[in-house]
């Protein structure tokens, strides 16, 4: 008896510093979110109302709790500017993680089938894009993009257009961002699933007549699911609340909760809609993770 209830003991010490740090920069951050969600906004310092009084009366803890309400909320529900913002910033996120699958797949196979030598080499330049600010590259973007960039003026030197692309400020030119930044954070899971990836297995198909393709389809695929469906996960969730890219890459018509939030926050002035954005984009976010959770969960029952 002893013996077991030393070992709880142990279990539940180690599970307090994971528990300690959700609450301080998760769970502390997201009641205070959620407090100024409820409130209204006011031209104050802070510019919300009401502000809780720690020492307080518990007729002022009443009236604290009385002045709270969903109308921000509301707001979100019936104005059309959000949920267009919101279904917007799930068909970016969405189409790129497609995209990002199609393109990390075969990039992620060819990494862990080069030879051991190669390896890290090929990795290091997938990394190597980390080692500039993420905001010098997106502007770099915008001088491949322009009418008189780069992109435009190899095009026209090879003949292939016979005028410029308007290529930059449309949801092509966030789409290209989009992708290429968060690349690596699809083909570096993929990778270390791949690599792990018993080679026995890819042999026996091809003894039994399989093609390279048919291996590929049948059995690398398969075996990857997981590593696509976590890389597709990585991607999709800052995707959805990205503000940069769309910002500097799609225009002033580009429209996504990154760009509410912020335009909420430093643009009006109005903290407590502002947080009920931030809460509403932490729900979209929350139900890929579930559905990820169940789907491991139904797939390690299987086995």
């Amino acid at each position: 008896m002893s013996g077991r209830g030393g070992q709880g003991w142990r279990a539940r010490l180690v599970r307090l510093p994971p528990l300690l740090w959700l609450s301080a920069f998760f769970l502390v951050p997201f009641a205070i979110t959620l407090k100024i969600s409820l409130s209204d906004a006011a031209t104050a310092m802070p510019p919300y109302l009401p502000v809780l009084d720690w020492h307080g009366s518990l007729e002022g803890w009443s009236s604290f709790l009385e002045a709270l309400d969903f109308e921000n909320y509301a707001v979100l529900w019936f104005d059309s500017l959000y949920r267009e913002a919101a279904l917007s910033s799930l068909a970016y996120a969405g189409t790129a993680s497609a995209v990002l699958a199609l393109l990390g797949t075969p990039l992620a196979y060819a990494l862990a089938r080069a030879p051991a030598r190669a390896q890290a080499l090929l990795v290091a330049l997938v990394v190597v894009p980390f080692w500039t600010s993420f905001l010098v590259r997106v502007y770099a973007w915008i001088a491949i993009l322009k009418p008189e960039g780069l992109l435009n003026a190899a095009l026209l030197r090879l003949g292939v257009v016979g005028q410029p692309l308007e290529i930059l400020n449309t949801p092509a030119a966030v789409l290209i961002g989009l992708v290429y930044a968060y690349l690596p954070f699809m083909v570096l899971p993929l990778y270390a699933v791949m690599s792990r990836l018993d080679p026995a297995l890819r042999e026996a198909a091809a003894d039994l007549g399989a093609g390279p393709v048919r291996v590929f389809l049948t059995v690398t695929l398969p075996l990857a699911a997981p590593g696509i469906a976590a890389g597709a996960l990585l991607c999709f969730i800052p995707m959805v609340g990205e503000f940069v890219i769309p910002d500097l890459l799609g225009g002033s018509d580009t429209l996504m909760l990154g760009r509410v939030l912020w335009s909420e926050f430093f643009s009006n002035r109005d903290w407590p809609l502002a947080s009920a954005v931030a809460v509403l984009l932490l729900l979209i976010v929350i139900g890929p993770v579930v559905l990820f959770r169940d789907a491991g969960e139904r797939g390690e029952g299987e086995r």
